[in-house]
């Protein structure tokens, strides 16, 4: 074995890794997060007069902190880590430039990496342990594949060119600062990683090192995609090329979640491969519930199953989580690296690998101004959506790659292809193939690779200008990561002959591969296809000489590929397509046996060999092969009788759907939703078919079940099945009184019957909605109860409906008590139907631990719509099989669950002892407008304060808006609903269908103790608000309350109620009339979005008007959503104060039902739904904060404030306890 001493740190860690599993540290993030700094924490003594909030910019505290952050690595290297992750996730450019401090990327890194060197020096001084320092480079707050504007898709706020030099200066910082590896991580867009890739790659030829990267990517949902739309295969095959020591997956998903696609990935990289997952998935709160003891053994799984050889954790993980991995890695044998790849591996969204048994590789051609007049006049117009449809078209017919060229004397060419690169990522049904970037152009070529997140190929480079620009522009094309083209062409010009050809070639093959490194299967040879029969007889050779070298090429150019353009066999025969591509066919045939990989080719016209006539096919393979010095003749005599045939191939106009058979229509109006004939069609049905059920049971349920079956495979989103359910309902409400006439008419058949129901005290319905949407269109019978329904009338709909099972739903804390009871009734009448449960405050914890145990029948979490459908079926087809899995996983929740590795809570007197101290010289002033005002402004008012994220959320679309517009999976579905959506708010802005009103209070208060006492006037008693106080026992943490943000005397506070749900049942109504449950939900989260949207107008308008502490206050919406205002607006019901009946101050001190008619229910849910309410703090240092868990004592001591019983308060608490 070599001296240790003289390795590198790529063959130290590699020997390391051959016999050991490494630990990665874990969160940084949540670790910060538990020391509970404020705004002055972050700013420190060197920025405490910085103009803009930097509270949050957890990278400024390796400057303002540094014995936090090295005391964070101190805990991970105590807990067994060998790898320390530098404290630099947002040290960028583009993520710095939102606290303004760009300038400082080259310090935040160089002494982040200092505080993490000096803290593993130290560590080693005393203990023997391998340690690395990973300098990381994050993802930055913008992305290179994705377009911010809704309007502009391929408009870009971040350049290839900024990310790389953000990133160039990045990692020398990070070098200095005595980081051992560069670690690229949290990758959701893959061009900003190549382009960290790129930089990193600068950096180590100027220095004339080699720097070891590891790569981690993030896969955002259970879709298995980056935020950006790759696979995980087709991200591997993006950054290989950077020939990393590790490539793993990291965030968004807890490791139980991300075990397909880490399975994906250790099946296929020939590195090493790294994993660090969250802990778990968060909760409603947006905390990670898994405990330590859970992670560790998930790992351990994964371990035994062989997928990693580097682990950590990621948000939500802690020192302990990491110190208990190390215990279960310890003795895990490390996986062994795939063998490397014998084959060229490319991608778009998605992988393409060609090797020796891959079939024929199509590349569309027509999308080239060059070689397609129809595609030049549309980019020359500026009508890139027809220009777009050019691509779609090629993909549909058949290519695999699609070749892009925009080299026109009369076109700004490099902008064109930008433009159409940058539109082309947001059309995931083009872009989910690789492209060829293809001109004639080095600086066209480049533009086009900083603009292509997939693995491309270029198209391409050759020797003519010499070897030493040849071997310039390789390395380039390597360093961006792509394959390349290679023309049969050198000093002397095109070679024309097969010796030339082949020549060239190799000499070529020889510079790539020795001298550039670039891996053979990257190259592919095109050794010029030239057009024969022209009549020139030393052209007469050109095809045969082609397909010669093909042979030749593959037998002197190991995991080489070739390629041509196709179309030129065929020029002299111009405008005869019948006989051109029966010359392609023919040349085909020929070249591919001989070792052809792919050519370019329109990939709608291409004739079949064997299906050529007779005749035909003779006189072109004489023409190709030179088999006849007559031949060339022979085919000019031949081309009249084809000259007026139509082509060879099929038509690539589709047909129009109208024509299909009735059947296949009634399908088609299903899939796609589309109501405009349904009536008619199914009418035309029923004439045909034996009686009206038949048609239902018949064309209706087989359109539904494919639907399903789309779905259920995530071709179809939740938008679109509630568009077929209106499709479907229309059809079968047309139906229903053929059927109720005909005598004998039968009943259809359905998979099972559930009744749905939103429990007593709560009116929260849209996910519920969805849900029976959903099981509709799978053949379930749905009895929807409504809201606020109480036990006794959803048990006896089930018994006289003779349901199968039960689904219940709730939004509010108080709802997840009534589920209990629904239980306990069920268990106490004998009931066995299998109970479903959902909601937004429902957990599999709450439903295994509360829930399950109240009822011995089975009890199912269903997290959202999409997973009803699965379980649904599971219930009616293996009932029993599916309880006995079930009841299996309860019991390990509940044991999981009563040994989870809970922290202790801090006693309630030390935690008051502890409260947060806040300087009250800072208070705001009296308000300008004290008492009760209310508030009626317009929808227009309101419309500008919409946040649309969580409307798209509850359609189930993850991810930040307006990113979603442009995601390349569910981009052009989210762009339908946004175009619907948009239609049904302009007229209900126009037609005022909501009626918004609100009424706010602004009153003098006072602490006192956790409790607030708040004066509605001079002659009323005070009202109190009683608060909860934080009980988490870290030595550095504050107690928080809401109290300790109101001074002891001479303070105010602010209330708050307002709806948009007035006037909106009318309109729900006649959409439910109408069948229209798509645009039923769709006003209900609208009037979700403006109840939000009144709050957050309010808010301002108290601030800077009626309290006016904040006057020359300039925030847009984005600013706002991001909470950058002073002062906190927290609700009853959420972390802060996560006890219901706050809202019975708020509606005591504003008459709330008086003013605006707003009312609670018994469980405290507000009426009309569509409704916010709360509190205003207005000191500068108040901040929102989660309460967490507490404890016994303290709901003693707040039970006794409130004057009420243990038990009472045990039930609205019930969430929090930490007992």
């Amino acid at each position: 074995m070599p001296d240790k001493s003289l390795l590198s740190v790529r063959d130290k860690i590699s020997q390391l890794l051959n016999s050991q599993i490494l630990l990665l540290d874990g969160a940084m993030g949540t670790m910060i997060q538990g020391h509970d700094l404020q705004e002055k924490d972050y700013r420190g003594e060197r920025f405490v007069d910085w103009p803009s909030d930097l509270k949050g910019n957890n990278d400024l505290l390796s400057l303002t902190q540094p014995s936090i952050i090295s005391s964070i690595h101190k805990q991970y290297l105590e807990a067994g880590t060998n790898i320390i992750e530098t404290n630099t996730f947002n040290s960028n450019a583009p993520s710095m430039a939102d606290y303004g401090m760009e300038d400082f990327v080259y310090e935040l890194n160089f002494e982040a990496a200092k505080i993490a060197r000096a803290a593993a020096d130290q560590f080693q001084q005393t203990n023997d342990q391998e340690v690395y320092i990973a300098g990381i480079l994050g993802p930055s707050s913008r992305t290179c594949s994705l377009s911010p504007d809704v309007e502009d898709p391929a408009y870009r706020n971040i350049t290839f060119d900024a990310l790389v030099e953000t990133y160039s200066e990045a990692t020398a910082a990070l070098l200095d600062g005595g980081a051992d590896l560069i670690m690229v991580e949290t990758i959701f867009d893959t061009l900003n990683a190549k382009a960290a890739l790129f930089a990193i790659d600068c950096v180590a030829q100027e220095r004339g090192i080699d720097i070891p990267i590891m790569i981690s990517g993030t896969i955002t949902d259970a879709s298995g995609r980056t935020l950006s739309g790759q696979t995980t295969e087709a991200f591997w095959h993006s950054v290989r090329h950077a020939k990393p020591i590790s490539v793993g997956l990291n965030c968004a998903l807890g490791a139980a979640e991300l075990r397909p696609f880490l399975q994906k990935l250790s099946q296929i990289s020939d590195c090493y491969v790294s994993v660090h997952p969250n802990a778990g998935m968060p909760n409603q709160f947006g905390e990670y519930d898994q405990s330590a003891a859970e992670m560790a053994e998930i790992i351990k799984e994964f371990g035994e199953e062989g997928l990693f050889n580097i682990v950590g954790g990621c948000c939500g993980t802690t020192p302990l989580h990491i110190k208990l991995i190390k215990e279960a890695a310890t003795n895990l044998t490390p996986r062994v690296p795939a063998a490397k790849p014998q084959s060229m591996l490319l991608s778009g969204l998605e992988p393409l690998e060609i090797d020796a048994d891959s079939l024929f590789i199509n590349i569309g051609e027509r999308t080239n101004v060059t070689g397609s007049a129809a595609f030049r006049k549309l980019i020359e117009a500026g009508d890139y959506e027809a220009a777009l449809q050019v691509a779609r078209q090629q993909v549909e017919n058949g290519a695999q790659i699609i070749d892009i060229n925009m080299d026109e004397g009369m076109l700004d060419s490099e902008s064109a292809m930008v433009r159409f690169l940058n539109l082309i990522a947001g059309e995931p049904d083009i872009s989910k193939v690789p492209l060829m970037i293809d001109s004639s152009k080095w600086s066209i070529i480049e533009a086009g690779l900083k603009c292509v997140q997939g693995k491309s190929i270029v198209n391409s480079i050759s020797m003519k200008e010499g070897e030493e620009a040849f071997i310039q522009q390789a390395k380039l094309v390597k360093r961006y990561g792509a394959a390349v083209v290679v023309m049969a062409f050198d000093e002397e010009g095109q070679a024309d002959t097969l010796k030339r050809k082949v020549e060239i070639c190799k000499r070529a093959y020889d510079l790539l591969t020795q001298t550039v490194g670039l891996d053979p299967h990257d190259i592919i040879f095109d050794p010029n296809i030239f057009a024969v029969a022209t009549g020139i007889e030393e052209h007469n050779v050109y095809g045969l000489s082609f397909i010669q070298s093909c042979a030749e090429i593959k037998k002197l150019c190991p995991g080489a590929s070739l390629s041509g353009g196709l179309s030129n066999v065929s020029f002299s025969f111009r405008g005869n397509n019948v006989l051109r591509e029966a010359m392609h066919s023919v040349f085909l045939f020929h070249a591919i046996k001989n070792g052809l990989t792919m050519a370019i080719v329109n990939a709608g016209q291409l004739a079949i060999y064997d299906e050529l006539p007779e005749e035909l096919r003779e006189v072109v393979e004489d023409v190709i092969l030179n088999r006849n010095p007559e031949a060339t003749e022979a085919l000019l005599t031949l081309a009249p009788k084809y000259a007026d045939s139509n082509s060879a191939s099929i038509s690539s106009i589709d047909q129009d759907w109208r024509s299909l058979p009735i059947n296949e229509r009634l399908k088609h109006s299903l899939v796609t939703g589309v109501d405009t004939f349904v009536v008619e069609d199914v009418e035309e049905s029923r004439q045909l078919a034996e009686k009206p059920l038949d048609v239902i049971e018949g064309p209706l349920m087989d359109g539904m079940n494919h639907v399903g079956d789309l779905f259920g495979a995530g071709k179809m989103f939740l938008p679109q099945v509630i568009k077929s359910a209106r499709v479907m309902k229309k059809a079968v409400a047309y139906l229903v009184p053929f059927i109720e006439k005909e005598k004998g008419g039968g009943k259809m058949q359905s998979d099972g019957k559930i009744v749905l129901a939103t429990v007593k005290g709560d009116v929260h319905d849209i996910g519920k909605n969805i849900v029976g949407v959903v099981l509709q269109c799978n053949n379930f019978e749905v009895i929807d109860l409504g809201v606020m329904v109480p036990t006794e009338k959803i048990l006896e709909v089930a018994d006289k409906e003779n349901c199968d099972f039960i689904g219940l739903s709730g939004l509010i804390t108080p709802s997840l008590d009534e589920m209990v009871g629904v239980a306990k009734e069920m268990e106490r009448r004998g009931d066995t139907r299998p109970l479903l449960i959902g909601g937004a405050t429902t957990s599999p914890a709450h439903t295994s631990v509360k829930i399950d145990p109240a009822y011995s029948g089975t009890v199912v979490y269903v997290k959202d719509a999409s997973r009803s459908v699965r379980v649904a079926k599971r219930l009616m087809t293996e009932r029993d099989a599916y309880a006995e899995e079930l009841a299996l996983a309860h019991t390990n929740k509940r044991d999981a669950y009563a040994s989870r590795a809970t922290t202790p809570l801090r006693p309630f007197p030390e935690a008051i002892t502890r409260k947060a101290t806040l300087d009250m010289e800072l208070k705001e002033a009296a308000p300008l407008k004290p008492g009760i005002t209310v508030l009626s402004p317009s929808l227009e008012e309101l419309h500008e304060f919409i946040d649309w994220m969580p409307y798209f959320n509850a359609w189930e679309f993850s991810g930040r808006f307006p990113d979603l517009l442009s995601d390349p999976v569910k981009g052009p579905e989210v762009r339908k609903l946004w175009d619907d959506t948009q239609l049904i708010l302009k007229q209900l802005i126009n037609e005022k269908w909501l009626k918004p009103k609100g009424v706010i209070g602004l009153f003098p208060a006072r602490s006192l103790g956790d409790a607030i006492a708040i004066e509605a006037d001079a002659s009323s008693e005070e009202v109190l608000l009683h608060c909860l106080r934080q009980q988490k026992s870290r030595e550095d943490l504050a107690s928080n309350s809401l109290a300790d943000f109101i001074d002891e005397k001479d303070d105010y506070i602010g209330t708050f109620a307002v709806t948009a749900g007035h006037g909106i049942d009318e309109h729900i109504q006649r959409f439910e009339e109408e069948l229209d449950d798509y645009n039923a939900i769709i006003l209900k989260a609208l009037a979700d979005r403006f109840a939000e949207a009144f709050a957050e107008w309010a808010h301002k308008k108290v601030r800077c008007e009626l309290w006016g502490y904040a006057k020359k206050e300039e925030l847009d919406n984005n600013a706002l959503i991001s909470e950058k205002y002073q002062g906190i607006r927290p609700a009853p019901g959420y972390p802060s104060c996560p006890d219901h009946r706050g809202k019975l101050a708020i509606w005591q001190l504003l008459d709330v039902e008086k003013n605006i008619d707003l009312t609670l229910t018994e469980s405290l849910a507000m009426w009309p739904t569509a409704s916010v309410s709360g509190f205003y703090f207005s000191h500068p240092e108040s901040h929102y904060f989660q309460l967490g868990r507490v404890d016994k004592d303290q709901v003693e001591a707040y039970s006794q404030a409130r004057d009420e019983s243990m038990d009472e308060n045990e039930i609205w608490l019930a969430p929090v306890l930490g007992y």
